[in-house]
């Protein structure tokens, strides 16, 4: 018995667990309960007519990376594009800012029977997995109904690595299951080689493609009002842990910064709460946004607990640290503030994004800290010399814009898979 047969009958024999499973998520807030039946498959919309692109991802970081390519897709004549996540947050944050012609889905959960209703209603013609979201039941039955799957964005962690190392017989035939592999750099590349991918083409970090935020105007003007001209910096996508990091510097800032704002935008909007215990606990006065909360003048801590918001607070502060990089969780995208002319700083768990970082400090447009203390003097310094936050801001737009090319070549790899879908339904459409 192959190891994949073996995953499909104990993902069979597990149906009962796997329900349970997901029921226990609903009654935790972590599943649509609306949309609850999508999970196992049952569809929430109804196919549309013509040649149908599914991008498969696992949550808001990847459903965003995957947005310009969508835009490509949908640009081509007749090319209809499905989404599917699996979380809460990136559902409600597509419903936003999907294109026409593009509509999301929650993935179904790995049972055969889920995978079966799901490929049976939406029938793909070419499936784009992004980053590394395996599931073997799914990839292995798109592939025998002879639906083509390229992984997109390919991304292993050197956890994962070490992990399927261990698992050669499922590994292995799973990733030849892919007819291409597109990795972001090359070090990505040897890993996908290594696990036994077959064909591997290295284009960069599809990331890198994304559109600058948005950011709705009226949002933008009210708070700039609100702030006027007090001292801001921002804590963003900060994770567990980082919070209480942000707490500490502000406090030392603001004994000589009396008016200091600080801004968090946690990575998990719904954790709103618990940080605001946090910050009573500490003596920090804060308002949470999704109470609908001003930034009055007594506010020293604002927290931004909403969804799709980042690109507004981005445009406010001259400052900006990116979570997740000084907790164990590898940090999250630099090239976001960046876009926007904030000055980026990280601290030193950064190797979710470690070929970005590279070009960062290869052009010295961030700042690395290691620490709480490392983190209040550089935010402070940066305060006091808004000039040296500017130049630091602008050199990371540049390392950003310079980034921005890979779409074009993915797009010039997937081109022997979609452009004969767009031939066939020109015929179609002829006849």
């Amino acid at each position: 018995m192959t190891a994949s047969s073996l995953y499909r009958g104990l993902t069979t024999v597990a149906g009962p667990l796997i329900g349970l499973y997901l029921r226990r998520r609903l009654a935790a807030g972590k599943e649509d309960p609306a949309r609850f039946a999508e999970r196992f498959g049952h569809a929430g919309a109804a196919r549309p007519p013509g040649p149908l692109v599914w991008l498969h991802g696992a949550s808001v970081g990847e459903a965003v990376s995957a947005l310009p390519l969508i835009e490509r897709l949908t640009g081509k004549p007749g090319v209809e594009v499905l989404l599917t996540t699996g979380t809460v947050t990136s559902a409600r944050l597509m419903a936003e800012r999907l294109p026409p012609r593009a509509r999301h889905q929650y993935a179904p959960v790995d049972r055969p029977d889920a995978v079966a209703r799901f490929l049976d209603h939406w029938r793909p013609d070419l499936g784009l997995w992004i980053e590394s979201e395996f599931w073997p039941n799914l990839l292995a039955a798109s592939r025998a109904r002879g639906t083509p799957c390229v992984l997109v964005n390919a991304r292993i962690s050197a956890r994962s690595f070490a992990r399927w190392r261990r698992l050669p017989g499922l590994i292995g035939p799973l990733l030849r299951g892919f007819s291409l592999c597109l990795a972001p750099d090359s070090r990505q590349a040897e890993c996908l080689r290594a696990l036994g991918a077959d064909a591997v083409r290295v284009v960069g970090n599809l990331k890198s493609a994304a559109a600058t935020l948005p950011a709705d105007d009226q949002a933008l003007a009210v708070l700039r009002a609100e702030i006027g001209d007090r001292p801001l910096w921002l804590a963003a996508s900060t994770h567990p842990g980082e919070e209480a990091i942000a707490a500490g510097v502000h406090r030392a800032l603001a004994a000589t910064r009396p008016d200091l704002l600080t801004v968090i935008v946690p990575r998990h909007p719904e954790r709103g709460a618990e940080i605001k215990a946090l910050l009573d606990e500490r003596g920090l006065t804060s308002a949470r946004r999704s109470r609908g909360a001003p930034i009055d003048p007594a506010i020293q801590v604002y927290i931004a607990d909403t969804m799709g918001e980042l690109g507004v607070f981005y445009r406010l502060a001259p400052v900006t640290f990116v979570g997740g990089s000084l907790v164990a969780h590898g940090g999250q995208n630099p090239l976001e503030p960046a876009r926007l002319g904030s000055a980026v700083v990280v601290g030193p768990r950064t190797h979710n994004f470690a070929d970005f970082i590279a070009a960062f400090a290869a052009a010295d447009a961030l700042r690395e800290v290691a620490d709480e203390t490392h983190l209040a003097a550089t935010v402070a310094g940066l305060l006091d010399d808004p000039a040296a936050a500017r130049r630091l801001g602008a050199a990371g737009r540049a390392v950003a814009l310079a980034e921005a090319r890979v779409l074009d070549r993915v797009e010039a790899e997937l081109a022997p898979f979609i452009d004969p879908l767009v031939t066939a339904e020109a015929s179609r459409a002829r006849a």
